[in-house]
Parts: C-alpha cells; structure tokens; sequence
C-alpha cells in the first residue's frame, strides 16, 4: 500500500463558492463579478482578474445563448479557491454539443450572428480547460487560473 499522507489529492480549497441562476442574459454580468471579487481573496494581478472575467463571461454566455437557447434553465458556478489556483466550474442542463474538438477550433460556432471565439478566450485566458459535454445532456466547462507569482520591483 502507498503512502499518500503527502499527496496533493489530499488538499483542501480554502473557500468554495456556488451559484445558481436562471440563464437570463442579465446574468453573464452578475455571474462575472461575482467571480471576480471571489477571486480577489487570492493575490491576483488586475489583468489576471480581467482575464478570469472574460472567461466566465464567456462560458455563461455559452450556457445562455447555445445551451439553452434563449430559453429557461438553471446555470450552475461552482468556484473554489486554493492557495496557489481558482478552479471554476459553469454547466448547464441544456442542448450540450455534438462535436467537442469542432467546438474548440476558431470561428466554429453554431449561431451565425456570433464570432465563434467564446472557448477560444476562456483557452487563452485561463490556465487549463476541460469542456465535458453531451447532447441533450448539457455542457461541462472547468477552468483553472494559476496565481503567478508577483514580481519584485
């Protein structure tokens, strides 16, 4: 048997945060500054803030317009911070995608009047992402931002 007393699967968030909100477009600006300022606990730069709110902007306006289509369902957040990383989790219940890798590359989109660049920024911005989704079950994203270490002027 392996010791694991020193793993790191053993460590705890040292806060978490969950939401619930019906996917209303008046809901990507709340669901972003909620995170935003759960996020400021940790020693985040303004510009990594920034970039962790276009990404949850990003991924519940997926939510919103593709997943539920304009229509009602829950969108769900669940944040939690460690001392080094957020991780954060949107999902909802809605249409889910047929076509993960087709729903990564640039410009894919399944609405026409969008630039298809939603998961592009969350990619760019954010440190790791994971996209689990299936159809007609919902959609899945988690996203880590590392915190970067401060430089010493």
């Amino acid at each position: 048997m392996q010791d694991r007393s020193n793993n790191n699967n053993r460590e705890h968030p040292e806060n978490e945060m969950r939401l619930e909100f019906p996917s209303l477009p008046a809901n990507v600006q709340f669901a972003r500054m909620a995170v935003a300022i759960f996020a400021s606990q940790l020693d985040f730069t303004v510009d990594q803030i920034e970039e962790i709110k276009v990404a949850i902007s990003e991924a519940v306006s997926n939510a919103v317009i593709h997943g539920y289509q304009n229509a009602p369902g829950p969108v769900h957040i669940n944040a939690l911070l460690y001392l080094d990383r957020l991780q954060i989790t949107v999902s909802d219940n809605g249409t889910g995608i047929d076509d993960v890798s087709w729903a990564l590359q640039p410009a894919h989109t399944t609405d026409v009047n969008r630039m298809g660049l939603g998961l592009v920024f969350m990619q760019e911005y954010m440190d790791n992402l994971c996209l689990d989704s299936a159809l007609g079950q919902g959609t899945r994203v988690s996203m880590t931002k590392m915190l970067a270490p401060r430089q010493e002027h």
